[in-house]
């Protein structure tokens, strides 16, 4: 049975996309699989490159990577095991430079700068709230709806008041904007600029190269150009890493260009953010 009241082929799309983010989403995981690039690495050796995590978690996390099918684990002897990432995880590390990019336009700034990951590391929990994909996604795809249309798409079985709480937190995430109590909804500049990210981690979802992601039906749209701005926020955390370059492959678009969605609302105004950009 459908959870929301979206064509399949789009559930299913937010679905694979959701995933995706519930899999690098959680602290430290984005770490581990930076500290994995080279040859697969002994527990011992790997536990090493991150040493602020203790025994008792890192091994849960690496497990769950494993799961995922990001990381590899090869067993030799019972006391020779190595870990590396896959093929699968690999190909999506080339989706951090693009939420890093994001975060430098679009997040607020504060008084010292952040390494790549600790930006990726902010950005993705504004990503995984509950409903968030659903909610981004119709708002993409028709401009403006109301709060009670937004309901019937995104949770039909459910009261329709409960798209209030999903959608407050995504306005005072900077994501969502609206010109008041009872006004529709509609995605923020912030939220715009989300079109990258969202429309690769589609494509990594089903296998195609990062770059199709120009082509998806929903985000593969030109998105919003703002003004670049100076980036400075939360103090480092002491635990740079470095983003590895991105190299895309020539493939034929994973999706169908076709209208997801019918009787599209007006256009209208965007709101330009205020100084500062989405809370972090």
């Amino acid at each position: 049975m459908a959870v929301t009241a979206l064509p399949p082929d789009t559930e299913t799309d937010i679905a694979r996309v959701t995933e995706a983010l519930a899999m690098i989403t959680p602290r430290w995981n984005m770490r581990i699989l930076l500290a994995l690039s080279g040859l697969p690495l002994r527990y011992s050796e790997l536990a090493a490159k991150v040493p602020w995590l203790h025994n008792g978690q890192l091994h849960p996390k690496v497990k769950a990577l494993c799961d995922a099918g990001l990381v590899e684990r090869t067993e030799y002897s019972a006391r020779h095991v190595t870990y590396g990432r896959t093929e699968r995880g690999a190909a999506l590390l080339p989706v951090l430079p693009l939420i890093v990019n994001w975060a430098e336009e679009h997040l607020e700034t504060t008084d010292s700068p952040l390494s790549a990951i600790e930006q990726v590391e902010d950005s993705l929990p504004l990503l995984t709230r509950r409903h968030a994909a659903a909610i981004l996604w119709v708002l993409k795809s028709r401009t403006e709806v109301t709060g009670r249309a937004l309901a019937r798409i995104v949770m039909p079985s459910s009261d329709w008041t409960n798209i209030y709480p999903p959608l407050r937190q995504l306005t005072a995430d900077g994501l969502v904007d609206t010109d008041g109590s009872g006004m529709p909804y509609r995605l923020s500049t912030a939220g715009e600029g989300l079109g990258p990210v969202l429309g690769t981690l589609s494509a990594w979802a089903v296998g195609q190269p990062l770059h199709q992601a120009a082509h998806h039906p929903v985000w593969g749209a030109p998105q919003r150009k703002t003004a670049p701005r100076p980036w400075v926020s939360n103090p480092s955390r002491k635990v740079p890493a470095p983003l590895p370059a991105t190299r895309a492959e020539e493939a034929a678009p994973a999706w169908q260009n076709r209208e997801l969605f019918s009787h599209a609302a007006p256009a209208g105004p965007k709101t330009v953010l205020s100084a500062g950009g989405p809370r972090r």
